[in-house]
């Protein structure tokens, strides 16, 4: 029988929730009291946006997070909504534009003022028409520009293209409907090449968003899906829900096999909703009730058993909604390992690039105040890679903001401080015709026919870019590894040594 150490290393076995003091906090805030089983808020490193409680249509507050406080009653709000607010996202590239969807069958996109809303805001800047019933979720595209999805009480799934001239757009880029109730939740995989799906059915299905084929479905009778996430890079789902007993559970699945979970826990025997959050840069994920006091830690691994718990969090307050969020805070101290570069502020396409066919994985940055953002560069421009990277101060470690009663509480999280990357191009001999790739993680400098249009170096350039972020990825996973066999070959040492 071969001994293993109970004791499993982690950098982030001491992570710990701080609520904020009450003079950062928000008074009297008249949250929405509706039953929808949403978010109810969403926060950009400038403003929080919090569904309200409105007679005679829908509206939401926005709040500038550095204005903390009592909130006066009469706050001017975002109110163009003719029916409830049941959605609100903000444009992950743009923090000034806020997209919401409503019982009255609309999608509306937002202008915010630069130094907020100083007045009632009743007319968007785009407004889509194209579901029957009222539209419950919205999600933005994780890396193309101007891309939109949302879905409704029809049980379509809809695809938006917001750049266009007209302020009412009536027909989507496609519309999905391979659904056979209600979408519950919908979550994107890192490049949006992916999105996942659970359903009022209680199936989570994964879906090509661009042709809305059905790739994949469950047929789990132990597991009642309610919301559904993508890890990140690990090709792994994790969904939560309710076990055969009623007991809350969360899973974890294959994105390719979803026959059967890979992983299940039942958590306790409550009845709220489990919101679930993760960080892809560090693989931990947070566990939020609605209704609890409590949010759980974990940490995901792509080895077995790959869901490691680390603590919780408690409040007296129960939650009534959630939602993630960046801060801009000075650094004090870091280490490479725990705060690796994230995804940017910036799309990586734009939307005919993706509905041409185009994937591309999102633009990374490091959170070092003053780093630069590892851009992709247009080629044929004859800019070199270092002069399209741009100076980036306002974004750091996500975190959690939970709305609690009539209060908003934030989580305060740790910026993060890495050395910037730069982007590669292809290195071609000016003597000869063979170009330098990257294949399979080495350096390939076979004589091959070069790229006869701007097209096909461009499509060659994104292809080395995405193998690139591949092999990053690998070599900061195989870093973790490293670091976690040399500590159990030490415990194993010092084990022995005291027999």
């Amino acid at each position: 029988m071969t001994w293993r150490p109970q004791y499993r290393s982690s950098k982030y076995r001491h992570v710990f929730g701080k609520p904020a003091t009450k003079e950062n906090c928000y008074d009297g805030v008249p949250i929405t009291r509706s039953v929808h089983d949403n978010h109810l808020c969403t926060v950009n490193p400038r403003f929080i946006a919090v569904i309200t409680e409105c007679a005679g249509g829908g509206a939401f507050l926005v709040l500038s997070i550095n204005h903390t406080g009592k909130v006066d009653p009469h706050h001017p709000k975002v109110s163009g909504h003719r029916g409830n607010v049941l959605d609100i996202k903000w444009n992950p590239f743009n923090d000034f534009c806020i997209a919401s969807c409503s019982e009255d069958t609309t999608v509306k996109i937002w202008d915010i003022p630069e130094h907020g809303v100083l007045k009632n805001i009743t007319v968007s800047q785009k407004e889509l028409q194209g579901h029957s019933r009222r539209v419950g979720l919205i999600e933005w595209h994780p890396t193309a520009d101007n891309i939109i999805f949302s879905t409704g009480y029809d049980y379509q799934v809809m695809v938006w293209k917001l750049d266009v001239p007209e302020q009412v757009i009536k027909n989507p880029v496609r519309s999905i409907s391979v659904h056979s109730d209600v979408v519950l939740s919908m979550s994107f995989n890192t490049d949006g090449s992916r999105l996942a799906t659970s359903c009022k059915d209680k199936k989570i299905r994964v879906i090509d968003p661009r042709t809305g084929t059905l790739l994949q479905e469950t047929d789990c009778k132990s597991h009642k899906a309610s919301k559904v996430l993508f890890l990140g890079n690990l090709k792994m789902l994790l969904s939560t829900g309710n076990s055969r007993w009623n007991h809350r559970q969360i899973a974890l699945w294959d994105q390719e096999d979803l026959s059967q979970p890979s992983y299940s826990e039942d958590l306790d025997g409550s009845s709220g909703v489990l919101f679930p959050f993760y960080d892809p840069d560090t693989h931990m994920l947070y566990i939020a009730g609605k209704g609890d006091g409590n949010i759980r830690y974990y940490e995901i691994s792509p080895e077995k058993p790959y869901v490691h718990y680390l603590t919780e969090y408690r409040s007296l307050l129960p939650q009534k909604g959630m939602g993630e969020y960046s801060i801009s805070q000075n650094i004090k101290s870091y280490q490479e390992d725990i705060y690796p570069m994230t995804a940017g502020n910036k799309p990586s396409m734009t939307a005919d690039e993706w509905i041409g066919g185009l994937d591309k994985g999102p633009v990374m940055m490091s959170l070092r105040p003053g780093s630069k953002l590892d851009s992709y560069v247009e080629l044929g421009s004859g800019k070199d890679p270092t002069d399209s990277m741009e100076t980036q101060h306002s974004r750091s470690r996500p975190g959690l903001s939970l709305l609690i009663q009539e209060r908003l509480d934030a989580k305060e999280g740790n910026a993060r401080k890495v050395s910037p990357a730069t982007s590669l191009l292809p290195s071609t001999d000016e003597k000869s015709s063979s170009t330098t790739y990257v294949r399979n993680g080495q350096l390939d400098s076979t004589h091959c026919s070069p790229p006869k249009t701007e097209n096909e170096l461009r499509q060659m350039f994104y292809k080395q870019q995405e193998e690139i972020r591949r092999l990053k990825e690998q070599l900061n996973q195989k870093d973790v590894r490293i670091k976690q066999l040399e500590l159990e070959i030490k415990n194993v040492r010092n084990s022995q040594a005291n027999l």
